[in-house]
């Protein structure tokens, strides 16, 4: 649940002695390739080629990133769906028996078991997860996809001011400009949504869900950023590697997340056969489970897509596949394609090409100087995968 892929976040280990995806060693999720027999060179050389085509690890980092939000926005766009708590429980428990199951299989080498002294260190930060991928789920439900992609970037920008304030970071004139652009797409954004909505037959309520979303969108923007800032601060100290920050943040939400569902939920018999109706019961049980599976297929085709191209070209692709989920929006849930809606997509998409360009300089200039001090590691840096999520 800390890679869920509706959300664009996730730190990377530092001084942790963690194998980083941006570093020379490959990513332990990613098992080390077998000895290729003599018996079927057509094949094994075909498997090589997918293993080492740049084309296809980058698709498949797309695809299973623009699934994740397509997912997500299906199972809650149900007209009587409220049941988040308890999705975001079956979220965290298919990511961990995936885990168990992938570390079982040898997929998954260096995850450690559990330790309670360090689960006690990290809970604050899971309970810090759990209002931001609430506060995600809610806004998702009563806004569109395209609007949802917008309005995530002005997470950075909350992200990189808590940076400034609390660890010394910079903020460089090329970034401010896509910090701009991304305030001018959520305002083209939110005015062409309000625009539609008030010229529907029932404007009321649609200004009132889009209100609803807006209240969300703002309570989840700061909630990432508070999530993200707050395990800067505490990760440092607790020398996990590469998958113990999912393993533990999916294990320590489970059971808050059980115990919200069971306070704040309805579980009546007559709200369950809402929320499932016989029609789509099967296709929302079935996006429940792969939407728990797609953490691990988005770290995995992540550190893949790092592999075989470079840290560069994976940050221009988290800014690139804004476009594509901001579609997937217009093609699947019909959301409103007007002049308006475009061009907010359009600014959103300039504003992510322009931030992951701003980001590429600021660290070609970091290797080209020599440093003076220990350099401050940028928490926006680290988490920024898919606007990142």
């Amino acid at each position: 649940m800390s890679d869920k892929k509706n959300e664009d976040y996730t730190i990377r280990m530092p001084d942790s002695g963690m194998r980083s995806p941006f570093g020379g060693e490959k990513d332990p999720f990613i098992p080390p390739r077998p000895a290729r027999t003599a018996s079927h060179p057509g094949v094994n050389s075909q498997i090589a080629k997918i293993e080492n085509s740049p084309a296809i690890s980058i698709l498949a980092y797309c695809l299973s990133s623009i699934s994740m939000t397509v997912v997500n926005k299906y199972v809650v766009s149900g007209s009587d769906w409220n049941l988040n708590f308890f999705y975001l429980a079956v979220q965290s428990i298919v990511c961990i028996v995936t885990i168990e199951v992938c570390k079982q299989l040898g997929l998954i080498k260096n995850l450690a078991p559990f330790d309670i002294n360090k689960g006690k260190r990290w809970f604050p930060i899971s309970l810090l997860l759990v209002g931001m991928i609430y506060t995600s789920t809610k806004s998702l439900q009563f806004l569109s996809v395209p609007v949802y992609t917008i309005f995530k970037n002005l997470t950075i920008i909350v992200i990189a001011y808590g940076e400034v304030l609390w660890f010394g970071g910079s903020v460089t004139p090329l970034a401010l400009l896509s910090f701009g652009l991304m305030v001018l797409s959520s305002v083209v954004a939110a005015w062409s949504d309000t625009r539609h909505a008030s010229q529907t037959a029932e404007a009321a309520a649609a200004l009132a869900t889009l209100n609803a979303g807006y209240a969300w969108m703002g309570l989840n923007v700061f909630c990432t950023a508070s999530y993200v800032l707050g395990m800067r601060k505490v990760i440092k100290n607790m020398n996990f590697k590469d998958w113990d920050t999912m393993f533990y943040n999916n294990f320590l939400t489970i059971p808050v997340l059980i115990v919200c569902s069971l306070i704040a939920e309805d579980w009546s018999s007559d709200n369950l056969a809402k929320n499932f109706p016989p029609e789509s019961r099967n296709a929302l049980f079935v996006g429940m489970i792969y939407s728990g599976m797609a953490a691990i297929f988005i770290s995995y085709c992540s550190a893949w897509c790092i592999r075989v191209t470079s840290s560069t070209t994976y940050s221009m692709v988290g800014a690139l596949n804004k476009l594509p989920i901001a579609v997937s929006g217009l093609v699947f849930f019909s959301a409103p394609v007007t002049v308006g809606s475009v061009s907010a997509i359009f600014i959103g998409f300039v504003s992510g090409i322009v931030y992951a360009w701003a980001k590429v300089r600021q660290s070609q200039v970091a290797k080209n100087s020599l440093p003076t001090t220990q350099p401050t590691m940028s928490a926006s840096s680290q988490s920024n995968r898919d606007a990142n999520s």
